[in-house]
């Protein structure tokens, strides 16, 4: 009886093993090899340029393309899928304009004070392929930022600043994954 307790136990660790932990360290590995950017970008584009972004919104917002360029630039970087350059050294150019920034309440209490305000920033993007000469996409993207109703032009800046922060993610995602 003792040997067949034993003979026993030693398939269930057998099986312990191959049901549990190596499923679980085929899983833990694979989360290493894994990567969201740069998957699908073709092999013939190693760089982009990204020139000083259009205000064409008529906002009046002082600094607003060069906010939106260094936040692209940044990611772009940041990121490192592709190689940021010049546009005579590119293989992608990535052309953007920014064409409406509005600034709106949002929250409005029960005696219609206006508590929070909303800036919704919209861009519109063209990305080039430079050695194959053709446009991959056009595109407008929207985001936005909330800040406190009354406070003060900094956390007003600080809402443009989130607006441009999401634009430039949602522009990066697009580039180097929507192929």
């Amino acid at each position: 009886m003792l040997k067949f307790n034993a003979k026993i136990k030693e398939n269930y660790t057998g099986l312990f093993l191959f049901l549990f932990i190596i499923p679980v360290v085929i899983n833990f590995i694979g989360c290493f090899s894994y990567s969201f950017t740069g998957a699908s970008v073709p092999a013939h584009l190693k760089s982009i340029a990204i020139p000083t972004a259009e205000d064409r919104s008529g906002s009046g917002q002082p600094g607003l393309s060069e906010m939106l360029t260094n936040s692209l630039t940044q990611k772009f970087i940041d990121d490192n899928t592709l190689q940021v350059t010049e546009k005579n050294k590119a293989n992608a150019i990535l052309n953007c304009s920014i064409i409406s920034l509005s600034d709106a309440p949002t929250i409005i209490t029960g005696n219609e004070q206006v508590q929070t305000r909303r800036i919704t920033v919209s861009v519109q993007a063209v990305y080039k392929d430079l050695v194959k000469r053709k446009t991959i996409f056009e595109k407008t993207f929207s985001e936005y930022g909330d800040y406190p109703s009354g406070g003060s032009m900094s956390s007003r800046n600080d809402a443009i600043q989130n607006a441009i922060d999401k634009i430039s993610d949602d522009i990066l995602l697009d580039v180097v994954s929507g192929w």
